[in-house]
């Protein structure tokens, strides 16, 4: 036995937009038994396989369309406007598990497009919360996720800014520093979850406690990444699992202290299989 003192993370896990999508899915599936969601219910293909055994059907948009007469989830991240018109053209029943900070955001951004402001979005292309928040501005702003993927001189000398809501805090603001700093006018609005960011300044404590961190998330997780390099940067012996199978006994040495986090779309019950691996070592 290698005696590894092993700890989790009791502020890792979920989130509350997450947790509040899944405990709908699974009261819905237990009163019928099967549900359709469009896209991952969450970025984390554990929790993903979990549900799909209890009935719940991962579809895609173009599936979505052939669906008629159905109860279909809207996950966490939100959908364009595009997905209620499509619904009520097919007599599908949405159950809106839409994050409250998602929706609020999509709000203030159709509402600044309804004022013929200029939008950018900071934000990863193609995630399906982007998506949803290009949808509100018939797909008219910029979604860059990179300042470098912006010609500086030829911006407009006005814009409204807005950022996807896992982004990084201290990104974002850099961001704006070089857009006004470059004599760009910018209506700054600060739209990341503080649950997500507050995340960030907890887990850079955290790795610094332990000889070795572990950190669990999904591939496909935005979160996960960001979080994961958090953790590298404070830690540099931190590794990455996306579950029990992928730990290596060689990373550890005796008596080492193990810590182990992840991502708002990892579950707590993915975490402790992770710690009972660890400990049987």
């Amino acid at each position: 036995m290698m005696n590894l003192q092993v700890h989790i993370d009791q502020h890792s896990g979920f989130c509350f937009g997450v947790v509040y999508a899944i405990e709908m899915a699974e009261e819905i599936l237990e009163e019928q038994g099967h549900l359709y969601c469009l896209g991952d219910i969450v970025h984390n293909d554990e929790e993903v396989n979990r549900l799909t055994k209890k009935g719940l059907k991962i579809i895609d948009h173009a599936e979505l369309k052939d669906l008629t007469d159905e109860k279909v989830l809207i996950r966490a991240h939100g959908e364009p406007p595009s997905t209620y018109e499509l619904a009520i053209n097919n007599n599908l029943t949405l159950i809106d598990a839409s994050c409250p900070v998602v929706l609020k955001l999509q709000n203030r951004i159709k509402n600044s497009f309804d004022k013929d402001e200029t939008i950018y979005i900071y934000g990863k292309h193609g995630h399906a919360e982007v998506i949803g928040l290009l949808g509100q501005t018939n797909n008219k702003a910029v979604v860059f996720q990179d300042i470098n993927e912006l010609d500086i001189p030829s911006l407009p000398g006005n814009m409204t800014l807005y950022s996807q809501t896992t982004k990084s805090t201290d990104k974002f603001y850099e961001i704006n520093d070089v857009l006004k700093n470059n004599g760009i006018t910018v209506n700054t609005n600060d739209t990341i979850c503080r649950q997500v960011s507050n995340r960030d300044k907890e887990l850079r404590s955290f790795a610094e406690k332990f000889d070795k961190i572990i950190f669990v998330s999904g591939t496909k997780s935005s979160n996960g990444k960001v979080l994961f390099n958090v953790c590298k940067e404070k830690n540099p012996h931190t590794f990455f699992v996306s579950n029990p199978d992928q730990v290596d006994k060689t990373w550890f040495e005796v008596n080492n202290s193990v810590g182990i986090c992840g991502a708002t779309s990892t579950p707590m019950w993915l975490m402790e299989q992770v710690k009972e691996k660890i400990a049987a070592f």
